[in-house]
């Protein structure tokens, strides 16, 4: 790129995010009555927004199975007077709450997918105040809180120039690498978004760093044979330890933070048989992705010596071998500073009701928007959650569950402006 075309670059992505640094910084966005109305009302009608949890829960949301749950968010998108309420091409679920003017558009989103497949018992038991059942936390907890805050502005008739498109997106967990938050962006399916919000989870704190992931299957075959009679070829079996091995001796970096992991393996037919085929999944992550980078060369190359030493071997074999390396999920790290008006509109809103939020990395939608250099960022539903992505999740509201979806309406009103 020439520098000229830097320079120009840099001129559209200043004009094209102004609107939403212009907006955050809005201290007092809280003290005006018709905010403070839409807060209390969330208090006040939490029983709501609790019902709201536990009945999107019990409708299943599988990975690329998310339509049944998107058709009851799309069914309360239109109740509560969202406007263009629609599901695009890859199954997100929006709507939009128009601005009066020409502000920012900005996406206050949760997801639909869970981790548990179609036969996964959903419903949603209650022991005192918990609520237990497969993904009450992570993220129904998130779509109740998107749902009570489009509830909470439309009663105090808040008036904003901005608009908040709401969205309830597929494809967030693992198997679904971001594909709904990838197509809002990638296709426009939103609009232009100036600034994405991520409601994701349970407690109070806040996401402003995305730590990004390469995910791999990598195949070795051969053409297998009897153990004892055709011993002496290579075995694609041995040659999956040998990667494995040397996968383990990877040294990654303490700061940013990275990590590796076989997470599964798989092959072979029978205890008297040379496998035709291995395989194994693996995991690497990292807050920078030039690290990510290093480790995708890094594992061909370990590949690559893994066939070649188990080939060795054998010297006295014709039998081929050979590996297939496969993506199976990329995410995109990125980061911005906690100086950034985003995350400063988050902590300040978060102050502004009493609470201070810690501050971390994560895997979440918000990775695609922020590696784009959309401003963006994750923040908690509120509640306290255990057991996330296990069938005894759990979500207990205790005595401020209720500040989860405040955090959410101010940050989003701090960030499309408020007509005063």
């Amino acid at each position: 790129m020439t520098t000229s075309r830097s320079t120009l670059l840099a001129g559209l992505v200043a004009l094209l995010f102004a609107p939403v640094r212009t907006v955050t910084a809005q201290p007092q966005v809280r003290e005006l009555p018709v905010v403070q109305a839409a807060l209390d009302a969330l208090r006040a009608d939490n029983t709501w927004t609790l019902t709201q949890q536990a009945e999107i829960c019990e409708i299943p949301a599988p990975p690329f199975g998310e339509a049944a749950r998107g058709e009851a968010v799309r069914q309360r998108f239109l109740a509560l007077g969202l406007r263009q309420v629609r599901i695009d091409a890859e199954g997100n679920v929006i709507g939009e709450r128009p601005g009066s003017g020409a502000g920012p558009r900005v996406a206050l989103t949760a997801h639909l997918d869970t981790v548990f497949p179609d036969s996964t018992d959903v419903r949603v038991t209650r022991q005192g105040t918990r609520l237990i059942g497969p993904g009450i936390g992570d993220d129904c907890r998130g779509l109740a809180v998107i749902l009570a805050v489009a509830r909470a502005l439309d009663r105090a008739r808040v008036s904003t120039p901005g608009t908040i498109v709401f969205v309830a997106t597929v494809g967030e967990e693992g198997p679904g690498n971001l594909r709904g938050v990838r197509h809002l962006f990638d296709q426009r399916s939103a609009g232009q978004l100036n600034g994405f919000i991520s409601v994701d989870g349970t407690g109070l704190g806040l996401t402003s760093r995305a730590i990004g992931s390469h995910r791999y299957r990598v195949t070795f075959q051969g053409p297998g044979g009897h153990s004892f009679g055709e011993f002496g070829m290579p075995n694609p079996i041995h040659a999956l330890g040998r990667a494995i091995a040397e996968l383990s001796e990877i040294v990654v970096p303490l700061s940013p933070r990275t990590t590796f992991s076989v997470g599964m393996v798989q092959g072979g037919t029978s205890v008297n048989s040379i496998a035709m085929s291995s395989a194994m999944d693996i995991d690497f992550r990292s807050e920078r992705q030039e690290i990510l980078d290093q480790l995708d060369s890094r594992l061909r190359r370990i590949v690559r010596d893994a066939v070649a030493a188990e080939k060795a071997r054998w010297p006295a074999s014709q039998v081929g071998l050979e590996a297939v390396i496969t993506d199976i999920g990329r995410r995109p790290a990125s980061s911005q500073s906690d100086d950034a008006p985003i995350v400063q509109a988050a902590l300040g809103a978060a102050r502004r009701l009493g609470f201070t939020p810690s501050i971390s990395a994560s895997s979440t939608d918000a990775n695609y928007p922020m590696s784009l250099g959309v401003p963006a960022v994750t923040i908690d539903g509120g509640g306290e959650g255990r057991g996330a992505h296990s069938l005894s999740e759990s979500y207990e509201d205790g005595l401020e569950g209720w500040k989860g979806p405040q955090w959410a309406l101010l940050l989003s009103l701090e960030l499309v402006g408020l007509k005063r």
